[in-house]
């Protein structure tokens, strides 16, 4: 499970120092229980994000069953993904 503070936190940091892979490292290293993934918004395909952010969206992932999968359930997820947005 992924508390909603934690999400917005999450946002608020990238927000702050850029969406890039670098800052995704950084958030890797402060929230070890949570698994982060940095892609392309374009690389996620027809998932709905959880959050759409400035320049980014949140999506969530669950690791239930040993297999990783987009969810929509906070209760679920295990991680986050990071999709930058490239308005081009």
């Amino acid at each position: 499970m992924i508390d909603i503070q934690v999400i917005e936190s999450v946002i608020d940091k990238i927000e702050r120092l850029g969406v890039e892979e670098e800052t995704v490292n950084k958030l890797r290293k402060d929230m070890k229980d949570i698994h982060f993934t940095y892609c392309m918004d374009d690389d996620v395909c027809t998932q709905v994000p959880f959050r759409e952010a400035n320049g980014f969206n949140i999506y969530l992932v669950t690791g239930r069953d040993q297999c990783v999968s987009f969810t929509a359930s906070l209760e679920s997820a295990t991680g986050l993904v990071v999709a930058y947005v490239d308005d081009d």
